[in-house]
């Protein structure tokens, strides 16, 4: 299957142009990027500077390098530094660039921390613990570990359907304490719980699930962290803008042309398979491959049998 008739097919109104408005610490149209690499497996330096060059040229203010998007597990923490350095060294300020440090295992966490730093991160995207399933006091003193390591602020991600843990409300507001813990990617999508904790703490909201960009940002969210903008990158920050500037007419218009984009990275799944397919097809990386477990978008069971045999 190729991805790039929907660029043909799904048109939008006039884009909004950007505005100045003060720019939040860590951007508003985050994008959670593909980490490109060759069909042997090794990381394409040349792919990811075409990369974040698509992406700055769409609008992103925000990258997230090494978040699941980016494979993040398959990462060793040499590759996850280097990337930074790379994209980093790339975006010349023109984007903030976030790095996923977070793991199951808070020491790993914490030196994955300090590698990004030295690298060069703006900032660090600290998932809840996964597989291991602590306790709420222990996410909140892994989470506090991490966010002490380093002088750089921290954006917590909440995605229980990957983690098997979520973020209550009250480890939220007490996590909000913490002068670098600033953000939150809410993936949980649970819009109500949402509002009632940004009602209660400081912490700035960005949405995690493309598919409900919209209702986040009417409903308080301060930005996105989006995988449709890996592709679309002018489209989602379009939408952002729009609904900056509260044009919610225009945001809808936009939305209504994004919706079937992100249908098409989204519902077939995961999400870094489709990306990085959509991307080779539309010329912007060289290819589109994964690492194991994950396998190429269209790869058939057959063919993963006859590859590893």
């Amino acid at each position: 299957m190729r991805w790039t008739h929907m660029v043909r097919r799904c048109t939008v109104g006039p884009m909004t142009s950007p505005v100045p408005h003060p720019r939040p610490v860590l951007g508003r149209t985050l994008v959670a990027m593909v980490t490109p690499m060759s069909s042997e497996g090794v990381v394409s330096g040349p792919d990811v500077d075409a990369l974040v060059d698509h992406l700055l040229a769409g609008g992103c203010d925000g990258i997230v390098v090494a978040g699941t998007t980016g494979e993040a597990p398959t990462l060793s923490l040499d590759e996850m530094g280097d990337l930074v350095h790379r994209v980093t060294t790339r975006v010349k300020g023109a984007a903030r660039v976030i790095a996923g440090v977070g793991t199951n295992d808070t020491a790993t966490s914490v030196r994955g921390a300090l590698v990004a730093a030295e690298a060069g991160a703006d900032g660090l995207l600290v998932v809840t613990p996964y597989y291991s399933r602590p306790q709420q006091a222990g996410i909140i003193a892994h989470c506090r570990a991490v966010a002490d390591s380093t002088d750089l602020p921290v954006m917590l991600y909440d995605v229980p359907a990957r983690t098997g843990t979520a973020l209550t409300p009250a480890t939220l507001t007490r996590l909000a304490e913490h002068p670098r813990i600033i953000a939150v990617k809410d993936a949980k999508g649970d819009l109500f719980e949402a509002m009632e904790v940004m009602a209660e703490c400081s912490l700035e909201y960005y949405c995690g699930i493309d598919e409900l960009n919209l209702p986040y940002l009417a409903a308080g969210a301060i930005g996105v962290v989006s995988v449709t903008a890996n592709v679309w990158p002018d489209r989602v920050a379009a939408l952002v803008n729009a609904m900056t500037t509260q044009d919610l007419e225009d945001a809808r218009t936009v939305n209504r042309g994004l919706s079937p984009m992100t249908r098409a990275l989204m519902r077939p799944g995961p999400a870094a398979c489709t990306a990085k397919a959509s991307l080779a097809d539309a010329g912007i990386i060289a290819d589109p491959s994964v690492r194991l477990p994950l396998v190429a978008a269209g790869t058939s069971s057959a063919r993963v049998g006859a590859t590893s045999s």
